[in-house]
């Protein structure tokens, strides 16, 4: 009797249940078990996340002991954080670590489900597959952030490929801001670390927990960036299978904060290896925006589709950038010539192509840092200009270097307006440094399975005798949600130097070039219209504290116009037009 009654009233030392057998649904027992683990792990983040917050180690596992309850399941319509008080989590430079770290957990268990889940969840579209909102709500009551906003717009959306780079290697990129901002040059502009919570276990990212920041950019002037703190959570799965998830820091705090239109619910990627150093993976963006007011008409609808930042974006990019990664460790030689002999020419070539590429992003878009000022113009064409000085930056030539920017439309498919810009033979028809002259291409380093994917060294033989020849480098990169053709005029003696080897670091670049994107959500590359920016940066002064004159302001102004004037007249055929230049593209 006392056996029987003893074993009534025992509990299980691990999830907290009743000991005897039969006394619990097998649905109960496994999310208990469930519950047991994650507070396993979470005693263990915590225990390496005290030191942080100030206390022993001792100390930071009891805090998280007693701030882990059970969890609810989802299906309770409660959040995994409603159990737990809400506090003022940043005080200065400080915050309630434990909360922050069950947020984490409960993102990561809302991405993977997310990644697995098919249909009705996720419903195919031409664009790639979008959220069932309906469904979403039914599967995830509250999510890891609570509810939706109603004052805010969801865009969410999925997308899967196979991408040239091991598993272990990818992860160690994404957790890396440094590596995860040269990745994504083009979407994000600026990225740092704030705090590190754990960097998981020992010789991998399993487990790690940053606390970061980023902007979020497209390569216009006419569309707002989308500036977010974040956690970043990394974690290997059963299975071998990694995620990194991150989730904004709004659920923590006042709504009221500065930056309240965006925030990031559980967003980021699965990876599984797979043969001969590939991985998949799958990339699931799931934000939630706010008003659009600042966003140009042109470009509202590439953002309000969710494609501007999208899933597929990310997934395109990193497919690119991995190809690019693949070429820059290659052997293989350069094709035009004898200009690049080694494999460190080859490689010191491409990394000052990613910096140029890189520096023309960042300084082409409607970023918080940027002061654009918009010149007289007409419509979308207005010309947005922006002046720095340049000074101790061996990336820059030093003096007053001014930025100009326009977007446009033009009712001709990306690839062709892609196409016309590349190419070396009808360059003349648009490149006004060109100025007549013949161009001849020195050096060509494919770097994509796409043909158009490439770095070129270009020569310019003008017709002046009396002018010197003239050296640009230039990089071509397209995937299916957009196209750059980026180039930058480079001093013959700091190229040599590279070419031979050397560090690219201290080449003075001003990249100037086009961005190309299609014109709806529905657009394909060969299909639709495009929008095209158009972006050039110049020095006009060589000393630092000069004044920028107006008639700098004119004349850079003008080249614009004329530069947007010549391609118009190339590329768009009026109907029965079969002479025009893009007749043949």
């Amino acid at each position: 009797m006392r056996y029987k009654e003893a074993l009534a009233n025992a509990s299980c030392p691990n999830c907290g249940g009743p000991a005897a057998i039969g006394e619990m649904s097998f649905d109960e027992h496994h999310l208990r078990v469930e519950n047991a683990r994650l507070r396993d792990e979470i005693d263990r983040i915590s225990a390496i996340a005290a030191k942080y917050v100030g206390g022993k180690p001792g100390a930071g596992v009891a805090v998280a002991s007693a701030a882990y309850p059970p969890l609810p399941p989802q299906s309770s319509g409660r959040s995994a954080l409603d159990h737990l008080g809400m506090p003022s989590m940043f005080g200065g430079a400080e915050f309630d670590k434990p909360m922050v770290i069950e947020l984490a957990v409960a993102a990561m268990e809302e991405l993977v489900r997310m990644a697995q889940l098919g249909e009705p969840l996720w419903v195919p579209s031409l664009d790639g597959e979008t959220l069932g909102e309906e469904e979403y709500a039914r599967a995830f009551p509250r999510g890891a952030l609570g509810p939706k906003s109603p004052e805010l717009r969801s865009e969410a959306s999925r997308e899967t490929d196979v991408v040239i780079m091991n598993h272990v290697s990818l992860v160690e990129m994404l957790m890396d801001v440094r590596q995860w901002s040269a990745l994504f040059s083009s979407i994000v502009s600026r990225a740092a670390t704030l705090d590190v919570l754990s960097t998981g276990v020992a010789g991998n990212h399993d487990g790690a927990l940053q606390l970061m920041s980023a902007e979020f950019q497209m390569p216009s002037p006419l569309v707002p960036t989308r500036d977010t703190q974040f956690l970043r959570y990394c974690k290997q799965h059963p299975g071998g299978a990694w995620a990194v998830v991150d989730v904004s820091l709004d659920g923590l705090r006042s709504a009221a904060r500065v930056g309240g239109h965006f925030r990031r619910r559980a967003s980021g990627c699965l990876i599984q290896e797979m043969p001969n150093g590939y991985s998949k993976v799958t990339w699931v963006e799931h934000v939630e925006a706010g008003d659009d007011a600042m966003v140009h008409d042109l470009y509202r609808p590439l953002v309000n589709s969710g494609l501007a930042f999208g899933a597929r974006r990310w997934t395109s990019t990193l497919k690119r950038q991995c190809e690019r990664l693949a070429s820059a460790m290659a052997t293989v030689p350069s094709s035009g010539g004898d200009v690049i002999t080694t494999a460190e020419g080859r490689r010191s070539m491409l990394k000052l192509a990613e910096r140029m590429t890189a520096s023309f992003c960042g300084g082409v878009t409607a970023s918080t840092t940027h002061q654009w000022t918009t010149l007289s113009g007409s419509g979308a064409e207005d010309v947005r200009v922006m002046t720095r000085k340049s000074v101790d930056d061996p990336g820059r030539p030093p003096g007053i270097i001014l930025n100009a920017a326009t977007s446009f439309w033009l009712p001709v498919p990306p690839s062709r307006v892609f196409g016309f810009l590349r190419d070396d033979s009808t360059r003349s028809e648009w490149d006004i440094l060109s100025n007549g002259g013949v161009v001849q291409e020195m050096a060509h380093i494919a770097n994509g399975s796409h043909h158009g994917n490439a770095v070129s060294l270009l020569r310019v033989n003008n017709a002046n005798s009396n002018q010197s020849n003239m050296l640009i480098l230039q990089e071509c990169c397209t995937d299916t949600t957009g196209s750059y053709v980026v180039y930058a005029p480079v001093d013959v003696v700091a190229m040599n130097v590279v070419l031979n080897g050397g560090d690219p670091d201290y080449v003075a670049l001003l990249p100037s070039g086009f961005a190309i994107l299609p014109d709806g959500p529905a657009g394909a590359p060969d299909a639709g219209g495009s929008l095209l920016t158009v972006a050039f940066q110049i020095l006009v002064d060589s000393v630092p504290t000069a004044k920028l004159s107006l008639g700098s302001v004119a004349t850079v102004n003008s080249l614009i116009a004329c530069t947007v004037d010549r391609i118009k007249a190339a590329v768009v055929v009026s109907p029965g037009d079969n002479t025009g230049a893009a007749a043949n593209r």
